[in-house]
């Protein structure tokens, strides 16, 4: 009781303080991603027995390149396509081989285009058409819980298949379309309660994030699983890291940011 009860309050304070960073402004939200991209860097370095500070300082300049209005838009794509294909890299790698290689040159690697530009990407997810719209960010926050809630409680339920075992034994296919159903339905929600985003838009988004927030979840528990830890950090009774918390959307980021920047072309 006293576990559920610490890992309760535990997360009414981190949804709480990320909500409220979102909706109060642009400076506040980029200023606790800031933060918490820092503990998340600190925490994969952990990971991977890795440490090297100039890492903070390339996280600063990511930040401040992706957010300086003059930045070239063909610098950020370069940056985009390095990302999707690292991230592409490490899903063929949790996917095919027991262990994920981690090499020094690809320990910075994918410290840099694994982690470091996917929080920037996520930065720039509320920038719609130069306005803030803080409701993107916070819908993608909401389609990520939604699909991890219910790819739990529909996989404990009524789970029979696993997805993949040998890297994550709770979860199952079941789940995982339990959890694709109930973000679509976040999707429904959102498109019917705001107008920033079309119904088709949100429902995109929904497979998105509940697709690839699945694979950053499996990507950061092989991670965990080859630096026999359970958790990333302990900043956050009963829950673990920042890491443990953001992976999904972290990861997921970039592509969502992919789809944005084709919708603003093509419409």
């Amino acid at each position: 009781m006293k576990e559920l009860l610490t890992r309760s309050l535990s997360g009414f304070l981190y949804v709480s303080i990320l909500l409220t960073a979102i909706f109060v402004s642009k400076y506040t939200f980029i200023g606790v991603f800031f933060l918490f991209g820092i503990i998340c860097i600190y925490e994969f370095q952990k990971l991977i027995h890795l440490n090297q500070k100039w890492l903070y300082v390339v996280f600063v300049g990511i930040l401040g390149l992706f957010h300086f209005p003059q930045t070239p838009d063909g610098i950020i794509w370069i940056i985009l396509a390095l990302t999707i294909i690292t991230q592409l890299f490490l899903v063929r790698d949790l996917v095919t081989i027991r262990i994920i290689p981690m090499f020094e040159k690809r320990k910075y690697l994918t410290s840099i285009f694994f982690l470091i530009t996917a929080i920037g990407f996520l930065t720039l997810l509320p920038i719609h058409n130069t306005n803030y719209e803080p409701t993107l960010v916070a819908g993608a926050l909401l389609m990520i819980w939604t699909n991890d809630t219910f790819a739990y409680l529909v996989g404990k339920n009524f789970g029979k298949h696993k997805l993949l075992e040998r890297i994550s034994p709770k979860k199952t296919i079941e789940g995982f379309m339990g959890g694709i159903v109930f973000s679509l339905l976040a999707g429904y929600l959102l498109a019917t309660y705001t107008d920033i985003l079309s119904l088709p838009t949100w429902l995109a988004i929904s497979l998105i994030m509940s697709i690839f927030g699945t694979l950053g979840d499996l990507i950061q528990s092989k991670f965990k699983r080859q630096a026999g830890v359970k958790d990333s950090g302990t900043i956050m009774p009963g829950h673990g890291g920042i890491f443990d918390r953001l992976d999904s959307i972290i990861f997921a980021s970039p592509f969502l940011y992919l789809f944005l920047q084709i919708l603003k072309y093509v419409s």
